[in-house]
């Protein structure tokens, strides 16, 4: 089978509406398929006014939005217009990438239909609950996720560390990895920006410590607020630099109260944001990957992170930066303090960080996931 055999339907619980890494990833993947001449179709939750256009043929799935989380949504499942749909455009290849009701409706779809499904992995799904006072059920949530990826034919994490934890979880017995590529016309060192950094009041002797990413509870706010007070209590000169959005920014706003918040950025300012920081610090445990984490990296901005999947395949400790038991507090204070002490140190572990994030391009990195379709369709022709 080629390339141009392939009829894909990908099911995403949000492909465009809220942009993400996830469904950013997505839309990349999709636009390389088609331009292999691959037949794709996407079936997700839409909105009037989604936050950028979809890659693509896009399906409207309905959905109802989360009580607590409005701006995201939940498809009910499969309905007979739906499922018409994908009758009419009879996919040989079924793409999911959450295990959300969507996800386990498609799955259930393609085995009774005989198709093959590969699903990609882009959240720790079962690491959020500690956020709400539920970690005690993450047991069962790991049980329910293992159900769900052992009925797909193969997986496809972003990280060699997230695909050695679903394999201790025998989550499924073929695991590839889909990584992250980057823009290196986007995240450069050359966007930083002195005037940038000044007109957010950040004086040029102060060390920026940026935080990145959306403002929810599970990115490791709390313990981003606790190194920074530890960092005030030791008196280490710095200023918190926050770039992007969500409904926990009110929360975490009185935490930090001296932290400059920068607000959403995208494209050639997200870009400038990125390399105008002067360390990233990065305490989530949830991503399976860390886009944030190899964005910094390009801009030649060092790295204190958790030792959590993505960034544990991303940052070579004591080279590009520094990894961090999750809670240990003063061992991120001790990393933030070295670099804001020690600006040679900091610039010499960006550069580092900088030369390998130079691996990382798009077009090979999408060009696995097609790879997996085809030796999964392989596999089920034998």
């Amino acid at each position: 089978m080629k390339a141009t055999d392939l009829r894909i339907a990908l099911f995403s619980g949000n492909y465009n509406y809220v942009r993400d890494g996830a469904n950013q990833a997505l839309n990349r993947l999709v636009g390389h398929l088609l331009a292999q001449g691959c037949k794709v179709r996407v079936y997700s939750p839409t909105i009037p006014n989604p936050a950028f256009p979809p890659t693509g043929d896009l399906v409207d799935v309905p959905a109802f939005a989360i009580p607590t989380r409005k701006e995201y949504r939940v498809a009910r499942g499969l309905p007979v217009k739906v499922r018409r749909d994908l009758d009419a455009f009879a996919p040989n290849m079924v793409h999911v990438s959450a295990p959300d009701i969507l996800g386990h409706r498609a799955v259930s779809y393609a085995r009774g239909k005989g198709i093959p499904v590969v699903a990609s992995v882009h959240t720790r799904f079962e690491t959020y609950l500690a956020y709400y006072g539920l970690g005690f059920l993450e047991p069962g949530a790991v049980a329910l996720l293992r159900r769900f990826y052992r009925r797909c034919d193969a997986i496809m994490p972003p990280s060699q560390s997230m695909a050695d934890l679903l394999r201790d979880q025998r989550m499924n017995d073929d695991i590839g990895i889909w990584s992250r590529g980057i823009d290196r016309t986007i995240f450069t060192p050359a966007a930083r920006s002195t005037i940038w950094r000044r007109e957010l009041g950040i004086r040029d002797d102060r060390v920026a410590i940026g935080f990145l990413g959306r403002l929810v509870l599970e990115k490791g706010l709390d313990v981003f607020a606790a190194v920074i007070a530890e960092l005030e209590r030791r008196g280490v000169a710095h200023r918190v630099l926050v770039v992007g959005e969500g409904p926990a920014r009110e929360w975490f706003a009185e935490r930090v109260p001296d932290a400059v918040f920068a607000g959403f950025q995208a494209g050639a300012d997200l870009g400038r944001a990125v390399a105008s920081m002067d360390v990233l610090f990065n305490p989530s445990v949830t991503e399976t990957f860390g886009n944030v984490t190899l964005e910094a990296m390009a801009c030649a901005v060092p790295v204190v992170a958790a030792i959590a999947t993505g960034s544990s395949s991303l940052v070579e400790h004591g080279v590009t930066g520094r990894l961090v038991e999750p809670t240990d507090i003063a061992g991120y204070a001790d990393a933030l303090q070295a670099y804001a002490e020690d600006r040679d140190l900091a610039d010499n572990d960006g550069l580092a960080g900088e030369a390998r994030s130079a691996a990382y391009g798009w077009d090979a990195i999408n060009q696995k996931v097609l790879d997996k379709y085809l030796e999964v369709m392989a596999r089920r022709a034998g």
